[in-house]
């Protein structure tokens, strides 16, 4: 019988552990002082514990020569051993790893963003993480985390968030726009002075609580004093249905930059009245209930949603 059957009659405790790594450090160093400063030991610490591992199995492990060490037949014989088993114990901590990088993630997504930001950017995260299944939902309804299994919400809010982490994800810019043969019959281009006959077209659920046309005095604060707003609206509970009507020639939609920005490259919605202006107390927002720890799926999904923002903040 291999004398390193002894191995297997140990009794392992903390203190044969610890021998055990010791021992897998000095061979590897094939020192015992580089294997000291590894472990943050005295050289004699180490020597100690080898000996008395030595002694436990009844083995020589080391030749000790005045300046070196090198291993015995028994000693190659059990490093080759303990490197396989850690070489499978780092693959099966890595395939768990994997695991936890897989399964269902419920994500609720405001219905305007999920459309006009999310979805383009989904074939991105599937390509990169094929194992997450996502299952996404859009509304403009508070989410009960305690009565509906939630695992991340993404929403346009000011992020007062009590009890939750909110994570800021994107800021957001707001300005009217409208199709360009709407600013060209309405003689807008420039003229702040014809908004009041026009069509305001109000997303009424902007944000919780909102007043239904949140949105429009928001820009008008912004945009300086003596702005009439029109008196003709349109409602409507999602900000894209506003985009659409306004690509229609309805009227003049407040557009959110992250939204719309590519229909203006494009030419099919103009500015009338200038640039963008900063919505300071609002943004888009990445909300969850505390977690510890943090479930590496849903750590992923975040991290690649920041990721996409900074590109799309970048962009424009």
């Amino acid at each position: 019988m291999n004398k390193l059957s002894g191995v297997a009659a140990l009794k392992l405790n903390g203190s044969h552990l610890g021998s055990l790594h010791v021992f897998l450090v000095a061979a590897r160093h094939m020192s015992f002082s580089r294997a000291a400063d590894e472990l943050c030991l005295t050289a004699s610490a180490v020597s100690h514990r080898i000996n008395r591992l030595e002694e436990d199995l009844s083995l020589k492990l080391f030749h000790r020569m005045p300046r070196k060490v090198s291993l015995t037949e028994d000693g190659e014989r059990l490093f080759s051993i303990m490197q396989r088993t850690m070489d499978e114990l780092s693959e099966a901590v890595q395939e768990r790893s994997h695991a936890e990088i897989a399964g269902q993630l419920t994500f609720y997504v405001r219905p305007s963003v999920a459309q006009c930001w999310v979805i383009p950017r989904l074939a991105k995260f599937t390509s990169r993480y094929p194992d997450i299944q996502l299952d996404i939902r859009v509304g403009n309804e508070s989410i009960d985390y305690r009565t509906r299994k939630i695992d991340l919400v993404l929403c346009y809010s000011d992020g007062n968030h009590p009890g939750l982490a909110s994570i800021h994800l994107m800021s957001e810019r707001i300005a009217p726009v409208c199709s360009p043969l709407y600013a060209e019959t309405n003689k807008l281009t420039g003229d702040t002075s014809q908004l009041s006959r026009c069509t305001a077209l109000h997303d009424i659920a902007a944000w919780d609580n909102a007043a239904f046309d949140a949105e429009w005095q928001l820009w008008a604060d912004s945009a300086g004093s003596g702005i009439n707003l029109p008196r003709r609206f349109l409602t409507f509970d999602r900000s894209d249905l506003c985009t659409i009507a306004s690509l229609n020639h309805a009227g003049l939609a407040m557009g959110r930059e992250q939204l719309v920005r590519e229909r203006i490259t494009r030419g099919e919605l103009v500015l009338p009245f200038g640039d963008f202006v900063d919505t300071p107390n609002y943004g888009y927002y990445l909300v969850h209930p505390h977690h510890d720890p943090m479930p590496k799926r849903l750590q992923v999904l975040i991290d690649w949603l920041v990721e996409s923002a900074s590109e799309s903040s970048r962009s424009l």
